[in-house]
């Protein structure tokens, strides 16, 4: 089974177009997509999370 990709925080900032500050604002209220910390803390967001994250946010605008 092939591991799910992982997208990069500026990855995932470019696609969404939004600043950092933004992104993180929203996570503070936990209205972003889940974030994965690795143990070198880095973040990361798998791509299914984000596409879900992203349709939600369309049905919600509807």
């Amino acid at each position: 089974m092939a591991r799910p990709q992982m997208l990069k925080l500026p990855e995932v900032l470019a696609e969404i177009g939004m600043s950092r500050a933004a992104f993180y604002r929203m996570r503070a209220r936990g209205k972003a997509p889940k974030l994965i910390k690795l143990p070198n803390g880095q973040l990361r967001v798998r791509r299914t999370d984000l596409d879900n994250w992203i349709a939600n946010c369309e049905t919600a605008a509807a």
